[in-house]
């Protein structure tokens, strides 16, 4: 959970609960929320773009191409727009593979994150690690990597494996 130490209605002090905080002056609750973030897997010919961390949190590890969303942002404009910053591709979305939750933690604050993984076909651009991706490499969908930055990641992987095997339509 996110630490926060003083209220945002009346900068008194907050007393920690199990999913949120109380204010000791003026007894509001401060929920916190979740952190929307969306993902994408390119797809072409049996195999899937990922991409290799080049920053902390978890650097050196694999991950799947997106971030979060900016303020008041479509979940499909942030899957573009972040392929574009970490990629050079443009895409075109296709199905929403699944919805997960996990824990990001950065700078000694752990953030509730819900992620949303998006299937995706490369539609332009020259791909090119940008941002804060060291390296972008395409893996056959039945041997992906186990390395992986995040869990919910991971899950998704394996909800990738499951999706790739499925006859398509049904």
């Amino acid at each position: 959970m996110v630490k926060y130490s003083f209220c945002p209605y009346c900068q008194g002090e907050l007393s920690s609960k199990e999913n949120y905080y109380q204010c000791i002056s003026c007894k509001k609750k401060v929920f916190i929320p979740s952190f929307p973030g969306v993902s994408i897997f390119p797809i072409k010919d049996g195999k899937v773009l990922l991409a290799k961390r080049g920053e902390e949190p978890r650097k050196g590890l694999w991950d799947s191409i997106g971030g979060f969303l900016k303020e008041g942002e479509e979940p499909t404009i942030c899957a573009k727009r972040e392929t574009k910053e970490e990629t050079g591709l443009e895409i075109k979305l296709g199905d929403l593979l699944g919805i997960y939750t996990d824990s990001y933690e950065y700078e000694g604050q752990v953030y509730e994150t819900l992620n949303l993984y998006y299937l995706a076909e490369i539609i332009g651009g020259e791909i090119k690690p940008e941002d804060d991706v060291s390296e972008l490499v395409w893996f056959p969908i039945e041997k992906l990597p186990e390395n992986v930055g995040f869990k919910s990641f991971g899950e998704a992987l394996e909800d990738l494996k499951k999706w790739y095997k499925t006859p398509k339509g049904a």
